[in-house]
């Protein structure tokens, strides 16, 4: 008993030690910043894609970029947003000619379709982009885009009873500035992300083209179409810049050009993914034709040998492929089967 009564007041003294220690997480420097991971899942087939370390995918960044992509505030009259001119029905282009800015002025070039960025490194017709930071960052400050200016943008974007949070929650910090609203931006682009197509089936063995499928895919790949120069990767795109001969000299546009200052760039411009022709009409950069009809009808009859017109051209002095009518319906057939449906369907990329 006696020693019963010895152990409870050692019992209570050990109670009251405890009970006085510092709590290690109250007050400590310990950053309870810890955004969510997001793994994005490279396709089969698709190279591995290359993302700043600064700028890792979370569910976090990605939702804030979703946010800002959508939202109008950051044109100055608040009247477009980025997708405004890259609708999801159309793989995030634009199904007009040429778009319009927040003061209703045209844009310089159509719209490039926005998706399979992961495996982009130049950006715009031009390239006058050379990141994915530097393409979200433009149109901010383009006086035929959004024409408003990260400074002002900044402002709008930390008045909003929204951002700060949402900032704080993807990067650790309340303070906006444009670098971080580009890395949001860029995350989220960077899941827009399509591959669910008859051709990746056929790559992977799971489908069969048909017999007008299979001739346009030969053609398509040999010397008789010559697409696969420039086309030919599993992204449909050499993710270069090419002049095809669209223009004459007197009509040539600068194209590359005007980046670069290389006369040797004058007409060229780039190469845009075959992936998705169905829904990213009209083509070229200057939205010249409003059907794939039209196009193979260029590159079969319409060639200009321009001054500057690429060696991939080899029939540019004859004016073209001289491709038959079944030989360009079978072309067409091909390309089609590059269709992803899903991708312009998928609630998860929309707000």
């Amino acid at each position: 008993m006696k020693k019963i009564r010895l152990i409870i007041p050692i019992l209570f003294m050990m109670l009251a030690f405890s009970q006085c220690e510092k709590d290690p997480f109250v007050g400590s420097t310990k950053n309870a910043w810890e955004p969510t991971p997001y793994y994005l899942k490279v396709p089969e087939g698709f190279p591995d894609y290359f993302l700043k370390q600064e700028n890792a995918l979370t569910v976090e960044g990605v939702a804030l970029g979703k946010k800002l992509f959508f939202d109008p505030l950051l044109s100055k009259n608040r009247n477009v947003s980025c997708a405004s001119c890259h609708l999801q029905s159309s793989s995030f282009s634009d199904p007009r000619k040429l778009s319009f800015g927040t003061n209703a002025t045209p844009t310089s070039f159509h719209s490039m379709p926005i998706f399979n960025i992961a495996w982009m490194n130049e950006f715009f017709w031009d390239g006058r982009a050379k990141s994915r930071e530097e393409q979200a960052l433009q149109p901010v400050n383009n006086p035929l885009e959004m024409d408003l200016g990260w400074k002002e943008a900044v402002n709008r974007l930390s008045s909003d009873p929204d951002y700060p949070r949402m900032f704080e929650a993807a990067f650790g910090t309340s303070k906006i500035d444009s670098n971080l609203a580009a890395q949001a931006m860029v995350q989220y682009e960077m899941i827009l992300v399509s591959a669910n197509t008859k051709f990746d089936a056929w790559l992977r063995g799971e489908a069969s083209f048909t017999p007008e499928e299979e001739m346009g895919r030969i053609i398509f790949n040999s010397e008789r179409g010559d697409c696969f120069h420039c086309h030919g990767s599993i992204l449909a795109t050499d993710n270069s810049f090419h002049n095809n001969g669209l223009d004459s000299d007197g009509d040539l546009k600068p194209g590359l050009f005007s980046v670069t200052n290389d006369e040797g760039d004058f007409g060229k411009f780039k190469t845009p993914t075959l992936r998705n022709l169905a829904f990213t009409a009209p083509y070229m950069h200057d939205g010249r034709f409003q059907t794939l009809d039209q196009v193979v009808d260029f590159y079969s009859d319409s060639v200009q040998n321009n001054r500057n017109v690429d060696v991939l051209m080899k029939k540019a002095n004859s004016g073209g492929l001289g491709l038959n009518k079944s030989e360009k319906e079978a072309l067409i057939a091909f390309m089609l089967t590059m269709t992803d449906s899903s991708f312009v369907t998928d609630p998860k990329l929309v707000p």
